[in-house]
């Protein structure tokens, strides 16, 4: 039983054996051709590297260009446009952007990828939002912030009283938030925001845009329609500018 077991073991080993020499005869005899491609591979993928870092070097100002003016959102789409080339090259960039500069991807309402950037001006503006709200400078009180301050006008005392009767809370008397909130007769980038329930950065991006007056309408509880004044940096309602 011994004998056989070494034959048998001695067989495995031979079938094991030729292999392994064929291999070894190989390699001798064809190791210079493989070292070759070995380094034709490197050197392929060496000059790959290099056209894509100059190419991304003329991609750049594009890139750029697009954060500055979409408050650091960019889709692969915008760049795709805008540098006009195809839509996996643009992904892939933005890809190798958002590993680089820490990019968050959010997924936006119309079903598509957006790549967040935060920039300083943005991460200034978030700040911002966060800051207890500041204090006004001094304007001209308006007509309605005149209403507020002055005490109401005293009533007849009447002989007999009569209970008074309690009545549920009417449109006139929700416009009074709205009022007090205009005491100056403006509102500031947060307090619009938390009025339309956005986020300030939302307000910041839209306030210039000719649609924000109706855009703003649609999210303002009373549909009133806002505006943004360059000069004092603040939002009057157009109803007010009307009445003014």
């Amino acid at each position: 039983m011994s004998e056989k077991l070494m034959e048998g073991n001695g067989k495995a080993f031979l079938v094991l054996l030729l292999p392994i020499s064929f291999l070894i005869i190989f390699l001798v005899s064809t190791w210079k051709a493989l070292l070759v491609l070995i380094l034709l591979a490197l050197g392929f993928n060496l000059w790959q590297q290099y056209r894509w870092q100059k190419w991304c070097q003329q991609v750049n100002p594009i890139f750029h260009q697009l954060i500055r003016e979409n408050q650091g959102q960019i889709t692969p789409m915008d760049l795709a446009i805008k540098g006009s080339f195809s839509g996996s090259v643009a992904k892939r960039y933005l890809d190798s952007k958002a590993a680089e500069f820490g990019a968050s991807l959010r997924n936006s309402e119309e079903g598509g990828e957006v790549y967040y950037f935060i920039t300083a001006s943005i991460l200034g503006n978030i700040l911002d939002s966060s800051e207890p709200v500041k204090k006004l400078p001094a304007q001209p009180v308006t007509k309605t912030a005149r209403s507020l301050l002055e005490p109401p006008p005293q009533q007849p005392v009447k002989e007999e009283t009569e209970p008074e009767l309690v009545t549920p809370a009417t449109h006139t008397e929700a416009q009074r938030s709205l009022e007090q909130q205009l005491v100056f007769g403006s509102l500031i980038q947060s307090e619009l925001a938390k009025r339309l329930n956005v986020y300030s950065s939302t307000v910041y991006k839209r306030r210039n845009d000719p649609e924000f007056p109706e855009w703003s309408r649609s999210k303002d509880p009373d549909g009133i329609a806002w505006t943004f004044s360059e000069k004092n940096k603040e939002f009057f309602p157009l109803e007010e500018e009307g009445k003014n």
